[in-house]
């Protein structure tokens, strides 16, 4: 299915690339998106961020696992033809479970979480989150662990961009109209 072109080298930054270029990539355990045609070297997570994605994907599993499946990176979404993502975590409703397949999610999450770190500020604020708005994430959020907190994105209107709808503090308990299974206090959401 994805038998594009062979390249022997990733070349980053690199305009051009396609989901089959990507699926082309040699397993040298590094972790890549496409954003737009070109090609980006993720860089691992510290520690910190992985103990807090853990902590918070447990969060929604025990309180969402019955309506949504909810699972973390590395795993690939393909939002279209030039554009792969890999975020934090993700949450899908079970009625939708037909985008899962088996070497990646083919289509927009209905929750993308992408939790903030030394390398990745600008990323999440900008560039994901207008690709997550431009290809159809119903809700976006950026955990933002150091100062305890959670912004919460949705579409504005029908245009393809974001409106700030929240943001969660330490003692805050994070809702959203559109997850109804969501409901945890942000600080023991984000404890280590």
């Amino acid at each position: 299915m994805y038998g594009g072109k062979h390249r022997k080298k990733p070349v980053i930054n690199e305009p051009g690339w396609t989901v089959d270029d990507y699926y082309q990539l040699p397993e040298d355990g590094n972790q890549y998106e496409i954003i737009n045609g070109i090609l980006e070297l993720k860089p691992s997570p510290s520690t910190t961020h992985q103990r807090i994605s853990h902590r918070l994907e447990r969060t929604l599993t025990d309180s969402c696992e019955n309506n949504y499946i909810i699972t973390d990176s590395p795993i690939d979404v393909i939002l279209s033809d030039m554009e792969t993502r890999q975020p934090d975590i993700l949450m899908i409703h079970r009625s939708r479970e037909r985008i899962i397949q088996e070497h990646a999610i083919v289509g927009p999450p209905d929750l993308v979480i992408e939790i903030l770190s030394r390398n990745s500020a600008n990323r999440d604020r900008i560039m994901k989150k207008e690709s997550y708005a431009r290809f159809g994430v119903p809700e976006y959020w950026i955990v933002d662990y150091k100062n305890e907190a959670v912004e919460q994105y949705v579409p504005e209107g029908d245009k393809q961009q974001y409106d700030l709808i929240n943001v969660f503090e330490a003692n805050d308990t994070i809702t959203s109209d559109r997850l109804p299974c969501v409901s945890f206090i942000v600080k023991d959401g984000l404890k280590i």
